[in-house]
């Protein structure tokens, strides 16, 4: 049985995990969803990392860490402190050392590229301005809903610390890439992906926020990564 640690993007709520840890349960896994300070202005990227160690259940070993969107600012920093032996990142921000959240943006021409891909859809950059049709366009009326309502303003705090590791850790690494993000446009992800760690991602169906739109598909990936890298500890 492998531990998934799973880490949220801003907005900090866990439950937009919750489908997806239902589905890993299902296939004999145990899922922690971690609710992450976001509303917090005290709260940089070490209490970001606490917090998502205190939520470690006792006694897990074998432990993987994915993280959506803004959450893999933190999971690599739980490979310091926790036995991990896979980090996830979907739809992710790859941070380098020394770089903030804040410089990541501009770095990596997330703008740019977020709206070139608009406009290859039939979409304007006022069009983004909806987050329903930036971040919901496949998510059920009803979870995106819940999701915008459980979600807290998200503190830009966290995005003025410079990314304090010297390296990428060195644990096996997956990047998942939701084909029709719009945030993140998959093109993007993949240039990022393979200048910042040299990996190709894996692609599922979905948005920004596949993980209510796609579960199965999301899990069923993650499934088969434990399955890859932890061997004979996973059933």
């Amino acid at each position: 049985m492998v531990t998934f640690m799973l880490l949220p993007g801003a907005g900090g709520s866990a439950w937009v995990w919750h489908l997806v840890a239902r589905e890993l349960e299902a296939r004999g896994h145990r899922a922690v969803p971690v609710d992450l300070p976001a509303g917090d202005d005290d709260a940089g990227l070490a209490a970001y990392t606490d917090v998502a160690v205190a939520a470690v259940p006792p006694g897990a070993e074998d432990v993987a860490v994915v993280a959506l969107s803004m959450g893999a600012l933190t999971a690599p920093l739980l490979c310091e402190r926790l036995p991990v032996r896979l980090l996830v990142l979907h739809n992710a921000m790859v941070p380098v050392p020394g770089e903030t959240g804040g410089d990541w943006w501009r770095v990596t021409g997330q703008h740019e590229a977020m709206v070139e891909h608009a406009r290859s859809i039939g979409l304007s950059e006022a069009d983004l301005q909806d987050d329903a049709v930036l971040y919901g366009h496949d998510v059920p009326p009803e979870l995106l809903s819940e999701e915008g309502e459980r979600d807290r303003d998200q503190s830009g705090r966290p995005f003025a610390d410079p990314w304090p590791l010297a390296a990428w850790p060195d644990v096996p690494t997956r990047v998942v890439t939701g084909r029709d993000d719009r945030l993140f446009p998959r093109d993007f992800q993949h240039r990022i992906a393979r200048e910042r760690l040299g990996i190709v991602p894996d692609d599922i169906d979905g948005g920004h926020l596949a993980a209510l739109s796609h579960p199965g598909q999301l899990a069923a990936l993650l499934d088969r990564y434990a399955a890859e890298v932890h061997g004979g500890l996973v059933r």
